[in-house]
C-alpha cells in the first residue's frame, strides 16, 4: 500500500474511533400525549430498538413530550440545545412543529435527522446542510396516491386534508399526480373529530372517489364515520391514514381500500424481516410505518458516527449524506437537499387472522425524488 493510502487509511481509523470515544447526545422531542401519541410512540420505539440491537455505550437519548403543541417543542428545543448540550435532534411528527424547531436548531449548529415530517419549505428554499429527512417529502405519499387514483380510472375526487403544513404539502402532492377533476377540496381543522359537515360536503358532490390524509385518532374517527354513513365511494389515501394502529381501531371498514407507503411489512429484504419479527417480539403489536422510520432514523445516526466525530461537522455530515446502513426500505439514497430518492408502494388493506394489516399490490412511483430539490441551494 502506497504511503498516502497508508495515511488515510490511519487518519480514517482514528476520526472513527474518535468518534465512538466522544459519543454524541441525542434529543428527541416528540409526541408521546394526547392526539397522535400513537405516532410518536412508535417513531421512540422504532428508534430505540435499533440502540437497543447495536447495544451502544457511546449513544445517549433523552427524550420528551411535545404534547403536538409547538411552543412546547420550541421549549424543549431550547432547554435541549443550552442545558442538554445535545449533538443531535429527531423524533418530530408534525410539520407545523418541524417548522417552529428545526431553521432554529440547524442555524445553532444542530443535526436534525426527522423520522417524519417532511415539510415543502425544508426541502426547497429553506433547505440546511445540517438538516436530513429519513422519512419523506410531505408530497411523496400523496403524489404516488394521485398517481394511483388516475390509473384506476377515477376523474372526479373529493380531496380533504387538515389545514396546517402537511395537510396542504398533502393535497399539492395529490393534485400534482392526479389527472382528473376535482369534486371538492376541504381543510378541516387540525385535531378535528367529527367529520359530518364533510361527509355531508361528499354526498352532495358529483364525486367518485375520495382522498384524505388524516393522521392518527383524525383518520379513524373519519373512517369510522365515513363506513357509518352509507357513502359508497371507493377511498384512496398515504399510508398516514391507513397504517398498523388506525387500522386496529377502525376494523373491517377499511378492508380493500389502497393506501401508499415508502415502507410495508411485507418487503422482502433481509433487513425489513429481521425488523418486523425484533419489533413484534420486543413489543408485542406489528410495527408501523412511524416505527420503520424511526429504526432506520437511528440506524443512519449510527453509521455516521462509525465514520466520523460529530464535532467534525463537514465529516459527520459527509457520512450522513453516504447513507451507509441496511435500510428497512432497501436501497436507500438522499438527494441533492437531504430527502430520501425512494420506491413508493400501493397497498391493500387486508386481514391476516384478527389482524387488519396492509399488503403491497403494486409500485405507485419508482425512485422517486420531490418537487423541491431544484429550490435548495446549499
Amino acid at each position: 500500500m502506497k504511503l498516502k493510502q497508508l495515511i488515510l487509511a490511519a487518519s480514517m481509523g482514528l476520526a472513527a474511533a474518535a468518534a465512538q470515544a466522544e459519543g454524541v447526545k441525542v434529543g428527541m422531542i416528540t409526541t408521546l400525549s394526547g392526539g397522535g401519541a400513537g405516532l410518536g410512540i412508535d417513531v421512540r420505539d422504532g428508534f430505540m430498538l435499533a440502540v437497543k440491537q447495536a447495544g451502544r455505550s457511546d449513544l445517549e437519548v433523552v427524550i420528551e413530550d411535545d404534547q403536538r403543541k409547538p411552543d412546547i417543542a420550541v421549549q424543549l428545543a431550547d432547554k435541549m440545545i443550552q442545558s442538554e448540550k445535545v449533538d443531535v435532534l429527531t423524533g418530530i411528527i408534525w410539520s407545523n412543529l418541524a417548522m417552529a424547531v428545526v431553521p432554529a436548531a440547524t442555524a445553532q449548529g444542530k443535526f436534525y435527522l426527522s423520522p417524519n415530517a417532511g415539510p415543502s419549505p425544508l426541502a426547497g428554499k429553506g433547505c440546511h446542510p445540517n438538516y436530513f429527512n429519513v422519512a419523506w417529502q410531505n408530497d411523496n405519499l400523496h403524489e404516488a396516491a394521485g398517481g394511483y387514483a388516475s390509473d384506476a380510472g377515477h376523474k372526479k375526487a373529493f380531496i380533504l386534508a387538515p389545514n396546517y403544513p402537511a395537510g396542504k404539502d398533502a393535497l399539492t402532492g395529490f393534485k400534482r399526480f392526479f389527472k382528473g377533476e376535482l369534486a371538492g377540496e376541504v381543510y378541516t381543522k387540525l385535531g378535528q373529530t367529527d367529520y359530518a359537515a364533510e361527509i355531508a360536503q361528499i354526498r352532495a358532490s358529483d364525486a367518485d372517489s375520495v382522498f384524505f390524509f388524516l393522521p392518527g385518532g383524525m383518520g379513524i374517527s373519519f373512517l369510522k364515520q365515513y363506513a357509518d354513513s352509507g357513502v359508497d365511494l371507493p377511498v384512496v389515501g398515504p399510508a398516514f391514514s391507513f397504517d398498523q394502529g388506525i387500522l386496529q381501531a377502525v376494523g373491517a371498514a377499511a378492508l380493500g381500500v389502497k393506501n401508499t407507503s415508502q415502507w410495508s411489512k411485507d418487503l422482502g429484504n433481509a433487513a425489513n424481516e429481521a425488523f418486523v419479527a425484533s419489533f413484534q417480539s420486543e413489543y408485542g403489536r406489528l410495527p408501523s410505518l412511524y416505527a420503520s422510520q424511526g429504526f432506520d432514523t437511528a440506524n443512519l445516526l449510527m453509521s455516521a458516527m462509525d465514520a466520523a466525530d460529530v464535532n467534525d461537522q463537514d465529516a459527520f455530515r459527509a457520512a450522513l449524506e453516504a447513507a451507509k446502513f441496511d435500510s428497512v426500505r432497501g436501497d436507500f439514497k438522499f438527494g441533492p437537499n437531504h430527502h430520501p430518492i425512494q420506491t413508493i408502494y400501493v397497498r391493500e388493506v387486508i386481514q391476516e387472522g384478527d389482524v387488519f394489516t396492509n399488503k403491497i399490490v403494486a409500485v405507485g412511483l419508482k425512485d422517486h425524488a420531490d418537487a423541491y430539490a431544484a429550490d435548495c441551494k446549499m
